[in-house]
């Protein structure tokens, strides 16, 4: 994660893929960026787990594997993060990997893997996400590749 502001933009340059929190009040604001729509994307992801879970120590017991019916970019971020909070609260299962795809059909949507590991082997380290706003959602191309940026109630 790239932290200052100048440096987000220098690495969206150089085409580095990144997410970043920002403050917001009461709830978890996560930025990200990405070559891709697909980079964007598991970006995001990365960066909500990030702000509640430190999984770096950990290790995938499984991979899950979604498709993503192909729809609004914004309702993809949405649908996708949704995805991961329903894994979370359902299952205890947090990604530590995750990779997007376009599926070899066209029209078909996205192949989403998110390598997984159970919460109770992780450390917690913020308050656990409840839900996806729609306020302020939103997932674009721009020059330097894409940009989502999104609030998680906590």
């Amino acid at each position: 994660m790239v932290g200052d502001p100048d440096d987000d933009l220098r690495a969206r340059r150089q085409g580095v893929d990144g997410h970043r929190t920002v403050p917001h009040t009461a709830d978890i604001r996560v930025e990200a960026w990405g070559a891709s729509r697909e980079r964007c994307l598991a970006e995001v992801v990365l960066g909500m787990v990030e702000c509640f879970a430190d999984v770096s120590a950990v290790r995938p017991i499984a991979v899950e594997r979604v498709r993503l019916a192909e729809d609004t970019d914004d309702d993809l971020l949405a649908t996708l993060l949704d995805e991961v909070l329903f894994r979370l609260e359902e299952h205890g299962r947090v990604p530590v990997d995750v990779e997007v795809d376009t599926s070899d059909e066209p029209g078909d949507g996205l192949d989403v893997r998110l390598a997984v590991a159970e919460l109770t082997a992780v450390e917690v380290t913020g308050a656990t996400p409840k839900a996806v706003s729609w306020h302020e959602l939103h997932i674009a191309p721009g020059p330097y590749g894409w940009s989502c940026a999104v609030t998680i109630d906590a």
